[in-house]
């Protein structure tokens, strides 16, 4: 787990983690790029393999965000739901309730179309509640998928 400042809410549990993961439409994924930071909206699923989160993403084979995983192979991630805006009189007494899960990880291109498969599948999957889709070889062989292990990660929460 990363060190978290606000301990009271850091979240422990990893069912409520991967709940929390579930919950959320975008994943947000940082480079470092030279000497300023990349940060890139992707689409995602998550699974476990081998006891370890995955994340699978779906995105271009070229561009900044490609070149800096092949270049790197590592990427820091965000992603965050349930958001509300706590009203009150004094500015001071305004507050934002949040889930929100980071980490960081080992970041590949999936070459295999099997796999591609399976992994678009998850993402189908998160998204429209089906994961039984069926995909051409050559847009397989076409399209875009990266596998990034999970290797550090954190979840806090105010509700």
């Amino acid at each position: 787990m990363m060190k978290m400042r606000r301990k009271e809410r850091e979240v422990t549990d990893a069912a409520k983690i991967n709940a929390v993961i579930d919950s959320c439409d975008c994943c947000r994924l940082g480079f470092v790029d030279g000497d300023e930071a990349y940060i890139v909206p992707v689409n995602f699923a998550m699974t476990e393999e081998e006891g370890k989160r995955v994340f699978y993403i779906h995105g271009a084979k070229e561009g900044r965000k490609a070149g800096l995983i092949r270049e790197k192979g590592r990427c820091s991630f965000e992603m965050d739901t349930t958001h509300k805006v706590m009203t009150a009189d004094t500015a001071c007494d305004y507050s934002f309730l949040y889930q929100s899960v980071m980490g960081k990880g080992s970041i590949a291109f999936v070459e295999d179309v099997e796999k591609k498969a399976a992994a678009l599948n998850l993402i189908m999957g998160h998204y429209s509640g089906k994961a039984d889709w069926s995909f051409p070889e050559e847009m397989l062989k076409r399209t875009g998928l990266m596998r990034l292990e999970v290797d550090e990660i954190s979840c806090k929460e105010h509700l």
